[in-house]
C-alpha cells in the first residue's frame, strides 16, 4: 500500500474542496467525466427496468444473458466483430474495476506488466497492488504517441504476462492505424502475452474519423481482449456499467476472479445499458459533435495562453506541451493558484507525460470559455 501513488482523481477533488472552502470560484478540467446528460430513452429504459421485482435480486456474476447478448450484438454492428455471448463477453462493473481485477488473474508476483508512458493510472497501480513489475513503453511526439513495445528489453520479456494499449488514447487524444494493431497482435503473440485494449473512447472520434476494435484485425483473438464501457460514450459515467470481449480463457480468468469479488451489475442497470447500445445512435453523433466544438475552441485559445497541442483525433481531452521552466505539477499548481482552473499534470499519467497538461472538455461551454479566458489574462 505504500507504494501506491495518490490517486489522481482523488488528489483532484481533494484540491477542489480546500481551493473552495478559501471562496474560489473553481473550475475543473480535470476529470473527464461528461457534463452531457445520460439520454432520455435509457434514463426510459431504467425507469420501467427498476420497478421489475426480478431485477431486485442477486445479478448473473458474469452479466444477464440478455445483457452479453446485446452486448455481441453491439460488436457485430459497430465493428462487425461476431462473438460468442456465453464464452466471449462478460459485464463489468465499469471499465476501471475489469482492468484492476485482470492484474490477479494473470500477474503474480514478480510479473511485468507492459504499460504505456502515459495512459490511465490503473494500468500501474493494478500491479502495484500484487506486487507485480511496470515497464513503461516509449511513447511521445516523436513516435507519434504511440507506444514503443518493440524497444522491451529481452530481461523484461522474459517475465512480462500482459500489456495494456488504449486508442483512442487518454491522455494523449490520438487514434492509432491498423498497422500498429497489427504489430502489436503479432508481437504478443511472439511473447505470449495477453493483449488488453482498452477501448473507452471508442465513440468519441474527430473530423469524420471512428475508432476501430483491435478484435477487428486478423489474429487478435488468440491473444487480446477489449474493454468497452458505456461511461462516455453514453454519458453513463455514474452508471458503472461496461463489458470485456475478445479471448474467450482471458474472460474466463478475469470472470473466475471478479465471482470471487463481487456480484455483477445491478440487472436494472444491464436493461438501461442494452437500450444504450441497441437504441437509436443519434444521441452519440450529437455528443461527438460537441466535443469537437469544444476541442477547437480550447485549439484556438491555446497560443494565447503560451501553450501548443496537436490537433485531438479522439477522445474528451486536449494534450497540451506547457511552458518551458517548469514541471507539469508546477505548471499545474500555477494554474490553479493563479486563475482557481484545475488541469492535472502530465506527469501523472506515466513517465512520458512530463511537460504537458491535460485539459478536459467534459465542461459546459460557458465554463469552458471563462477558464480559458482566466487562463489567457491571467498567465
Amino acid at each position: 500500500m505504500s507504494n501506491l501513488p495518490p490517486y489522481l482523481f482523488a488528489e483532484i477533488d481533494r484540491k477542489r474542496a480546500l481551493k473552495e472552502s478559501e471562496g474560489v470560484d473553481v473550475i475543473s478540467l480535470g476529470i473527464g467525466d461528461p457534463d452531457l446528460p445520460t439520454p432520455q430513452r435509457i434514463i426510459g429504459a431504467m425507469a420501467e427496468a427498476i420497478a421489475n421485482p426480478k431485477n431486485h435480486q442477486y445479478p448473473a456474476y458474469a452479466g444477464s444473458k440478455p445483457y452479453r447478448a446485446a452486448c455481441a450484438e453491439w460488436m457485430k454492428r459497430r465493428f462487425g466483430v461476431g462473438l460468442d455471448p456465453d464464452t466471449e463477453v462478460l459485464a463489468l462493473i465499469g471499465s476501471k474495476e475489469g482492468i484492476a481485477h485482470l492484474f490477479p488473474a494473470f500477474i503474480d508476483v514478480g510479473d511485468y506488466t507492459l504499460v504505456p508512458g502515459v495512459g490511465y493510472p490503473v494500468y500501474t497501480t493494478g500491479g502495484i497492488l500484487i506486487g507485480g513489475e511496470t515497464h513503461y513503453m516509449p511513447m511521445n511526439e516523436d513516435n507519434g504517441w504511440l507506444a514503443d513495445f518493440e524497444s522491451t528489453p529481452a530481461e523484461v520479456l522474459a517475465k512480462a504476462k500482459m500489456m495494456f494499449l488504449s486508442y483512442p488514447n487518454n491522455p494523449a487524444a490520438v487514434a492509432a492505424p491498423v498497422e500498429y494493431f497489427d504489430a502489436a497482435i503479432a508481437f504478443a503473440q511472439k511473447h505470449d502475452l495477453l493483449l488488453v485494449h482498452d477501448n473507452a473512447y471508442s465513440e468519441i472520434g474527430f473530423d469524420g474519423h471512428l475508432p476501430t476494435s483491435i478484435l477487428e484485425r486478423p489474429g487478435a483473438r488468440d491473444v487480446a481482449i477489449e474493454l468497452f464501457s458505456c461511461s462516455k460514450a453514453y454519458n453513463m459515467t455514474g452508471w458503472r456499467v461496461a463489458f470485456a470481449c475478445g479471448n474467450a480463457e482471458a474472460i474466463k480468468a478475469l470472470g473466475t476472479v471478479k465471482s470471487n469479488v463481487d456480484s455483477g451489475v445491478f440487472t436494472a442497470i444491464q436493461d438501461a445499458a442494452i437500450e444504450a447500445l441497441l437504441g437509436p445512435q443519434d444521441d452519440v453523433a450529437a455528443m461527438r459533435e460537441v466535443y469537437q466544438r469544444r476541442r477547437d475552441m480550447v485549439l484556438d485559445a491555446l497560443d494565447t495562453i503560451g501553450l501548443s497541442a496537436r490537433r485531438s483525433q479522439g477522445t474528451i481531452y486536449v494534450w497540451a506541451r506547457i511552458p518551458g521552466g517548469y514541471t507539469s505539477a508546477e505548471y499545474a499548481t500555477l494554474v490553479l493558484d493563479k486563475t482557481g482552473v484545475i488541469v492535472p499534470p502530465g506527469s501523472a499519467y506515466g513517465p512520458d507525460g512530463e511537460g504537458y497538461i491535460r485539459i478536459s472538455l467534459a465542461t459546459p461551454d460557458h465554463r469552458l470559455a471563462e477558464a480559458l479566458e482566466r487562463m489567457a489574462t491571467t498567465l
